[in-house]
Formats: structure tokens, sequence, C-alpha cells
């Protein structure tokens, strides 16, 4: 049971219990139909198949406030796309399968890549920036929900609590993003989150002069969250990283944007259950898995910071591992103290293996961010893109329409 307390400077919205799902679900379905709601589901082929996405499926199929559905689909050849469209088709609303690997969407992204006008790179922040161009393109959403595919645990108050902000008229929330705690079957998860991420806030808020930027950042429960909800207005200026610092990219730029006051956080489980990524912690995963993980979130930061005006030097990124490692081990204790007391298992020998893992990938991503060129053009936001090309909304709208009246008879 949580309480009233707010921590940091962006708003908590607690679930304090008490109210039923019925009711929740009756307000936010007559909200939403003045205000419509779209929902961006970046998946991958492999996930077509896991325990999470059938499920959720049937879900969001008896969510009829969900005005429209959005799947990114990554990592599919013509039949997965196919056994795509055939999943999704439960779903009664109106609902639009991204092939991002087929030759339609693949030719316009190379085209606008090649004008400087698409992400660089493949990965999750791609998917999600090509879900988003759709939104635009069909213009009926003034509100847009991100939701992850691996979810185990979903269930339909989750998201309609993560909506709800960005719905009620007296609220002037602008983006919304959930925290939950990574619980399965009695063991505690969310190691980078609570062992890289939270650690290394505070130990650059220790390192460095007073900055509202960190203090954002260090007041959300679980800044890697991947569910978030935002206005679609602010969706439109978004410039997405595509690595695995995307979650932390997208903050910075909401913090960029926007007051404090326009920002909130939303508890929307008492458990949320992802599936689990066993990553190798040796130093041959230097060029992937984790080590690729913790250095991309690293360097995500500190191009945030650089974009507030502070400087680093190879010798501030040596105090500053030195103070990660204090204050994660004096965290990973209190992690313990609570896993205990409340039944739960903590690998404590894996989670001090992980913390000497993140504190040499947060030098060498330090090291390389001050010594190497780490000038990244932004990738371009929908209304940049737009301005300059005025039909690629439309194209994108048309490939997505021709793809599935070609595989799918529609």
């Amino acid at each position: 049971m949580s309480d009233f307390f707010q921590n940091g400077i962006v708003t908590t919205l607690h679930e304090l219990g008490g109210r039923s799902t019925a009711d929740l679900e009756a307000e936010v379905a007559a909200l939403a139909s003045n205000t419509p709601v779209s929902l961006v589901l970046p998946c991958l082929h492999s996930e077509l198949a896991g325990p999470a996405l059938g499920p959720l499926v049937r879900h969001l199929a008896a969510m009829p406030w969900l005005g429209e559905i959005v799947v990114g689909l990554d990592r599919a050849d013509e039949a997965g796309y196919r056994e795509a469209l055939a999943l999704f088709s439960q779903l009664p609303q109106p609902h639009h399968v991204l092939w991002n690997d087929g030759p339609r969407i693949g030719a316009l992204v190379a085209e606008l890549g090649a004008l400087g006008l698409a992400p660089r790179e493949r990965g999750k922040g791609h998917n999600i920036w090509l879900g988003l161009g759709l939104v635009q393109a069909l213009g009926r959403a003034e509100v847009v929900a991100l939701h992850d595919c691996d979810v185990v645990s979903f269930q339909p108050r989750m998201l309609a609590r993560l909506v709800y902000p960005l719905l009620h008229p007296e609220s002037g929330t602008v983006f919304a993003k959930a925290f939950y705690p990574r619980i399965s079957e009695g063991m505690v998860y969310g190691r980078v989150s609570r062992l890289f991420v939270t650690p290394l806030l505070r130990a650059l808020r220790r390192c460095l002069p007073p900055s509202r930027y960190l203090e954002f950042l260090d007041s959300f429960r679980y800044p890697l969250a991947g569910e978030c909800a935002l206005r679609m207005a602010a969706a439109r200026r978004l410039h997405l990283p595509c690595d695995w610092g995307m979650e932390i990219g997208v903050l910075t730029e909401v913090f960029r944007d926007h007051s404090t006051r326009q920002i909130c956080q939303v508890d929307i489980a008492d458990a949320y259950d992802h599936k689990h990524q066993r990553f190798d912690l040796s130093p041959s995963d230097g060029s992937g898995g984790l080590g690729r993980m913790s250095r991309d979130i690293a360097l995500s930061l500190f191009r945030g910071l650089a974009s507030q005006g502070q400087v680093l030097d190879l010798g501030l990124v040596r105090t500053l591992v030195t103070a990660y490692q204090r204050i994660v081990l004096d965290l990973m204790d209190s992690y313990a103290d609570d896993a205990a007391i409340n039944g739960l298992r903590l690998e404590r020998g894996e989670e001090a293996r992980a913390v000497e893992f993140f504190a040499a990938s947060l030098f060498e991503a330090g090291r390389s961010f001050v010594e190497e060129d780490q000038q990244r053009p932004l990738t371009p936001t929908w209304d940049e893109l737009s301005h300059r090309q005025p039909e690629a909304l439309a194209r994108l709208l048309a490939a997505v329409t021709a793809d599935t009246a070609d595989h799918s008879g529609r």
C-alpha cells in the first residue's frame, strides 16, 4: 500500500487502493470519447510466439476506449509479417501493423535517411519513431501511449491508469511515465535500474554542481520503464535515440520541452513481470548485451548533461566511478534488507558481479565520451520531417496500407 508521499520534482500518482477497475475504466472510456487515445506497441517477431503477447492482445481487444492500435514489427520476414497480421486481427479496434523490414517501408526510410531525415540505427527507438509517425499520419489521436510487448502480467487497469492523467480535464499533464516493482516468482529483478541508473544519477549529483536536470531524472522511481503516455503534440517533437539509451533520451527530451509540473509518474501495478533477459557478466560481453546496454545508458546521460552545459573530463569520470561504487554498495544493502522483509530472493553474488561489470562499463563510457567524437546528429522529429518532406507521412500510411492489403486481403 502506497501513501501520499511526494519525492523529487515530478508528481507521483500512487496506487492507494479502493477504486475498482470497472469504475476506473468507465471514467477513462468517457474521457477518451473526447480525447482519443492511440497505443503504439514496439514488437519483435520473436515475441509473437512468447507467453506475453497472446494474452496482451486478448486484453486489448476488451478495451474499447482505445481508439487505435499501431504495432511496429521488427526482425520479421514475409511469413512473420503474415503471422503478426493474423495475431492482431483479433483486435476489434482500428489497428495497423508496420512491417519495418518490408521493402516498402525500407525504401521510404532509406530515402529519408539519405536526406538525414531518418534514424541512422535500427532498434526500439527506430521502431517507435515509425509508430509515432503512423499515428500522426492517421491524424486521430490526441494522446499516445507506448507499451512493451513482453509483459506477462499485463492487466487492462495498468494501461487505464497510465493514460488517465493525460485525459483528466483538470490535470494539465503532458507526459506520464509508469513505475512498478520488478518482481517475479519471488525474485527481485530490475538490476540495471537498481544497480546502475539510480546509483549513477546519485553519483553524478554528488560530483557535479546542483542540476535540475539530474534532480528531475532522479525523481523517477523506474527511469527505464518502457511504458509511458504523452500528448501527441509532444510526441511529434521527440528526438528518439535508437539504442539502449532511449528511455533516458525520452526523459531528456521531455525535460527540455516542458515544465516539470506537466510531468508525472504513475504507479500502475503491484508487480510487473517482463520476460527476463540473462546477460553474460564477462569481459567478452563488451560489444553487446549488458555491456552495450550500460554504456548506451551512460552515454545518453552524458549527452543530456552536455546539452545542459556541463563539461566532463577524464578526472571527473574517475571520480564519478569511485562515487558510483560507494553509493551502489550502500544501495545493495538496502535492497537486500527490503527483499528479506518481504520474503523475496536476491542473488547477492550475481548482483555484486553485475556492479563490478557496471563500474567497468561506466568508466569505458566516460572515457569514450571524453576522448572520442560523440557528436551524433539528432534523430529528426516528425514535426521537422513534415516541414522538410511534407509527403512523408502520407507515403508512410500508403506503405502500411499496401502491405496490409497485399498480405491479409483486407
